[in-house]
């Protein structure tokens, strides 16, 4: 038992300095790749620094710019919508006038139609029917005499349309 234990101990300390060299290896190649990491990003951060630096002056630049646009742009929106209420209400307002004479345009229009019509009715009724009384009498006188001329003659009574 002895033996085996003494294998044991000898696999053991193998496998315990195998894993120590493992680790080793792998803290070494750690290291090296976070170095490397570590020259990229201060290489990175070299190239970016000016450029983010230019940015920060352009934007600190054109940002009254901006707020100057942005606020015109408001100004100019605000007077549009006025304009355009105020053209709204004037052509509001006009077609409401509009509306009212076209109203008094047709009560004239009506009230003129009907004293026209009430005109020619009295015009039929105060004229036209005693003319065609009239016509009807000088259309009996009429035939009256032709009757009588006919007579004269010795002719037939003719007849009359």
């Amino acid at each position: 038992m002895q033996t085996w234990l003494a294998v044991f101990v000898v696999a053991m300390s193998v496998a315990v300095i195998l894993q120590t060299v493992i680790l080793a290896a792998l803290y070494f190649q750690l290291k090296r790749r976070l170095d490397q990491t570590q020259r990229i990003l201060t290489d990175l951060q070299a190239r970016i620094g000016p450029i983010l630096t230019r940015v920060q002056i352009m934007l600190e630049d054109t940002q009254p710019r901006i707020s100057d646009l942005v606020a015109d742009a408001a100004h100019f929106v605000y007077l549009a919508r006025s304009q355009a209420q105020k053209v709204d209400r004037i052509f509001t307002e006009t077609a409401d006038r509009l509306r009212g004479q076209l109203i008094h345009f047709d009560r004239i229009l009506t009230g003129t139609l009907e004293t026209i019509e009430d005109a020619g009715s009295h015009f039929r009724r105060n004229f036209l029917g005693p003319m065609q009384k009239v016509s009807a009498v000088v259309q009996g006188v009429k035939v009256g005499l032709d009757f009588f001329r006919s007579r004269r003659r010795g002719d037939a009574p003719a007849e009359t349309p």
